[in-house]
């Protein structure tokens, strides 16, 4: 039986992923070269970024790196001219950069201060990335771009982090489903939606937080940056060229406990 997905469906692909210096875009960025693709890593600085860097040259899939902040008033823009003038073509954007306000300094940030923030990188820099990404791709020979939102963003969770992620997860969610419509039908445009993922926040949740991911997963565990990296690699295969304008919650099946 044929697999959907091959390990190396990307072959001569070029791939963009941002937020790729840990975590979630880390993962991404190695399931991508793992099928053969030639991936462009993105940190807030180039030291953040030198990792997966070399970790990716040494197997000959190192397309560039092009650091960025993008809480920066018009980094997102710049980014877009500065990688589309350094890269002949894009065939995969997967935009996973976002603000960690659960641990660090940030954790100790007030609601508005937090809330800016996420409006800032999560909301506007992922539409104006994809806008940026999407008109150029379409411009040439077309492609894939993914945005990363949140599975409770649906359905709402109690809290401070609840009301914040809801509402910058859940508007990249709307707005990938009309960059779809906008930007097909030469660039497909999809949505991946974690659900409890075992990133920074998750290795040091209190007891309490362990119990509830897991609690709250119909397949009784946390999700791991594999996980998120393995459904990115579905939705910007070539298996999946009738996909878009989807939102894929990857949560292990999400519960109310």
């Amino acid at each position: 039986m044929t697999e959907i997905v091959s390990k190396a469906d990307l072959i001569g692909r070029t791939a963009l992923v941002t937020g790729s210096s840990r975590g979630i875009g880390l993962a991404v960025a190695l399931e991508l070269a793992a099928a053969g693709a030639q991936v462009a890593v993105h940190g807030r600085s180039a030291h953040g970024a030198a990792d997966v860097a070399a970790r990716l040259s040494t197997h000959g899939r190192h397309a560039g790196t092009f650091p960025a902040d993008f809480a920066e008033q018009h980094a997102a823009e710049r980014f877009v001219a500065n990688v589309t003038a350094s890269l002949p073509a894009l065939d995969i954007v997967v935009l996973v950069a976002g603000v960690d306000v659960l641990t660090g300094a940030a954790a100790k940030w007030d609601f508005q201060r937090k809330l800016a923030a996420l409006l800032a990188v999560d909301v506007a820099a992922t539409m104006t990335l994809t806008r940026g990404f999407g008109r150029w791709i379409a411009d040439r020979d077309g492609g894939s771009i993914v945005t990363i939102g949140w599975d409770q963003a649906a359905v709402g969770m109690e809290g401070d982090s609840g009301e914040l992620f809801a509402a910058a997860k859940g508007a990249v969610m709307a707005f990938t489903k009309s960059a779809a419509r906008s930007l097909g039908p030469k660039v497909r445009v999809n949505c991946v939606a974690p659900g409890w993922i075992k990133t920074a926040w998750g290795e040091h949740a209190s007891e309490a937080w362990q119990r509830r991911a897991v609690r709250e997963s119909m397949l009784g565990r946390w999700g791991t940056p594999e996980d998120i990296a393995h459904a990115v690699h579905v939705l910007v295969s070539p298996a999946t060229a009738f996909v878009t304008g989807q939102v894929l919650p990857v949560n292990g099946g999400f519960r109310r406990a």
